[in-house]
C-alpha cells in the first residue's frame, strides 16, 4: 500500500453542509477503491492564487490515504466531475 494526498479546493459560496458533503463523497470514492483514510486536514477559506470560475476564495480540505496503485486514477476520474470541486489533485508521498 502506497501513501497519497487528495488536495482538495472546494466552492466558497456554497453552504457549509453543501461542502461537508462534497468532501464525504470524495472521501467515499477512496474506500470504495480500498484506500484507508489516515487524516483529513481542513485549511479553510483561502484566497486563491488567480481566478478559477469568476471565484477569488475557496475552502483547503487536504486527505490523506494509503492505497493500491490504481486507486488514485479511479478517485481522480470520480472527483473531476463533481459539482463545487474548483481544483483537485493526488499525490504519492514519499515514506
Amino acid at each position: 500500500m502506497n501513501k497519497y494526498e487528495l488536495a482538495l479546493v472546494v466552492n466558497a459560496k456554497v453552504e457549509d453542509d453543501v461542502r461537508a458533503a462534497v468532501v464525504e463523497k470524495a472521501k467515499g470514492y477512496i474506500t470504495r477503491y480500498n484506500g484507508n483514510i489516515t487524516e483529513v486536514e481542513e485549511w479553510g477559506k483561502k484566497k486563491l492564487a488567480y481566478e478559477i470560475q469568476k471565484m477569488h476564495e475557496g475552502f483547503y480540505y487536504f486527505i490523506q490515504f494509503e492505497a493500491d496503485a490504481d486507486c488514485p486514477a479511479e478517485v481522480e476520474r470520480h472527483v473531476r466531475i463533481m459539482d463545487n470541486v474548483l481544483r483537485y489533485l493526488v499525490v504519492r508521498k514519499d515514506a
